[in-house]
């Protein structure tokens, strides 16, 4: 029995001197010492000669008689039985002498050991790249392993074997440290890499380290800005096969990653994985400096750069920096004017696919946030964060040079300009200027006639989506902002402020030419055009000119005979609300 052990060593050693040196797939046909039997591994039967051994091993060809007894899995070989065992035992007799990895079969052991003397013996004759029995297979595109449940085909039988347990969710290598399971014994090594924190692979322009060689050759084509795989649809490059996979997705509409809760389906699979922390509330990641949360890693490590006020990516057009390279690429896009992301439903562009996504929530009338305490619900959470100030009265931005306060910054960076006096905003067609692109943008549907905000209950349109919204207290009656001092309520806020200086006697605005004061901005514009004459309000049907845009509305009335303002005691109807206002004294006079 010893004997036949010992023979047994000697056939595995020949077994792996010919793996080690073939170069077609075969054993060589080599002539071998007198003194050497060959034994089979099948059946144990010895041959003096090779060429005995070949032909009997043909009555096994395709016969696996070794099963393993813990996991039933059959092989055609004995030793590949006894390295299988291996994988059971945790055995790992063949130790490098260089670093002490340990490994379950000699040859693992000999491959292993050409990583530290980086020697390829054998060279592609296309691109001299070495471990050439594998891939040149990748030049004549032969995938000669087929899948049996997918047929999908593989270049290697043991890239076949590694596919083959994504279907059996076979895990058979664990990790010592954490008990992590992998399908691949290499993504087991690459594991093992994270618990020594061993980056063996060195980028040579920038010395960057990276746990795996793939990692290295991804991070490299960062440097040559190589991008070898294009968009058939849009003729969009990407430096990564798997970039341009989920690219394809943008074109084909597929969302294969599902919510197990939601069902709401994602093109990416770590964008599901994102998600699903939305349900679980879950945010792993903590800032040192601020104790902020974040539920990706990589949200906190953006975030880092606030702290340390690092601004890495700059525009080369206007020279704004930016703490993200996202951030760049997106304001790119503001000089470039590209808009990649457009609404299915109204066709209308962005830059942003996640101004995309926002957007969409106008179409579907979903709105995922809702308020704890008055349940009014939003479209998005960074809405939902600021209407929360609203019941909590904070007011976190503070203007540096008047101290005011303000519960959003937008608000505060808006308010900012009065002090500057800046109008960078200007329209093409009266020349009048802005503090704000949306004041511009609203402004400009006066000329265009255009009014996109319609009422639902009366149909009447609005160029301002804030102008829909006061005219909708008409028809409710709400009065939302009441005023401290005399308790009387008003349906805009603008309104409430401007009462309120009636009790101050605080007149902000003054005229420069007669220096009378006034409590609104709009009395003041008005005002000036009794110096300069000026009627830029005129009316459609009988061209009379108006100072005052209000006054045109009024007069408007006098063609369409509508009366909308109602008196309460005698049902008296009035076209312009002042009409009605010096009706009302003549019932107040007959009160005793």
């Amino acid at each position: 029995m010893e004997d036949s052990a010992k023979r047994n060593e000697i056939h595995l050693v020949d077994d792996l001197c010919a793996a080690a040196s073939c170069t077609d797939g075969f054993v060589e046909d080599e002539t071998c010492a007198n003194d050497k039997d060959f034994i089979c591994d099948s059946c144990d039967a010895v041959f003096s000669e090779k060429c005995q051994l070949d032909k009997h091993v043909l009555c096994y060809k395709g016969k696996k008689l070794h099963s393993c007894k813990l996991c039933t899995k059959s092989f055609s070989r004995k030793y590949h039985l006894l390295v299988h065992s291996r994988t059971h035992t945790k055995e790992k007799p063949y130790s490098c002498d260089v670093c002490n990895h340990a490994f379950s079969d000699k040859i693992n052991l000999f491959r292993h050991c050409l990583t530290h003397t980086d020697e390829k013996p054998y060279s592609c004759n296309v691109c001299k790249k070495g471990n050439l029995n594998q891939h040149y297979r990748y030049h004549t595109n032969e995938k000669r392993y087929s899948c049996d449940v997918c047929k999908k085909n593989f270049y290697t039988k043991s890239h076949l074997n590694g596919h083959y347990r994504t279907h059996t969710n076979e895990k058979p290598y664990s990790c010592d440290v954490c008990n992590r399971c992998f399908s691949h014994k290499q993504h087991l090594d690459n594991h093992y890499r994270i618990h020594t924190n061993e980056k063996p692979y060195s980028c040579d322009v920038c010395n960057k380290n990276f746990f795996q060689m793939s990692d290295l050759n991804n991070h490299f084509r960062t440097h040559t800005n190589e991008k070898h795989y294009s968009c058939d649809v849009c003729n969009k490059k990407f430096s990564f096969k798997h970039n341009l996979t989920v690219h394809y997705r943008i074109h084909t509409k597929e969302k294969p990653y599902s919510c197990d809760i939601c069902h709401k389906s994602f093109s990416q699979k770590i964008h599901l994985n994102y998600h699903n922390l939305t349900h679980t509330n879950e945010k792993p990641h903590s800032c040192d400096v601020c104790h902020k949360s974040f539920s990706q890693k990589n949200n906190l490590t953006k975030h880092y750069l606030i702290h340390k006020n690092e601004k890495p990516f700059s525009c080369d057009i206007c020279k704004k920096g930016f703490s993200r390279k996202g951030n760049l690429k997106t304001h790119i896009r503001i000089h470039s004017k590209q808009r990649p992301h457009s609404c299915n439903v109204c066709g209308k562009r962005f830059i942003r696919i996640h101004h995309l996504w926002i957007h969409s929530r106008i179409h579907t009338k979903e709105k995922p946030y809702s308020c704890d305490v008055c349940n009014k619900s939003y479209s998005q959470k960074h809405n939902l964060t600021i209407h929360y100030r609203t019941h909590s009265n904070e007011k976190p931005y503070s203007c540096d040079v008047c101290s005011k306060r303000f519960h959003k910054k937008q608000i505060m960076n808006e308010h900012q300009l009065i002090h500057t006096n800046e109008k960078p905003y200007s329209c093409d067609i009266c020349y009048k200027k802005f503090y704000l692109k949306r004041h511009l943008t609203s402004h400009y549907r006066i000329h265009i006639k255009e009014k996109p905000h319609l009422c639902d209950i009366c149909n009447k349109g609005f160029s301002r989506k804030q102008q829909l919204t006061n005219h909708y207290r008409t028809h409710t009656k709400e009065k939302p902002f009441p005023c401290d001092i005399c308790k009387k309520s008003f349906s805009q806020k603008d309104n409430l402020v401007t009462h309120h200086q009636i009790h101050t006697k605080e007149k902000l605005y003054f005229c420069e030419l007669c220096k009378k004061g006034f409590l609104r901005k709009q009395q003041l514009n008005s005002h000036y055009l009794t110096h300069t004459n000026e009627r830029p309000f005129s009316c459609d049907v009988c061209h009379k000119a108006f100072s005052q845009k209000g006054n045109l509305n009024n007069h408007y009335l006098t063609h369409t005979k509508d009366k909308p303002y109602s008196c309460d005691v005698c049902k008296k109807m009035f076209s312009c609300k002042s009409n009605l206002k010096r009706h009302f004294h003549s019932h107040e006079k007959e009160k005793p």
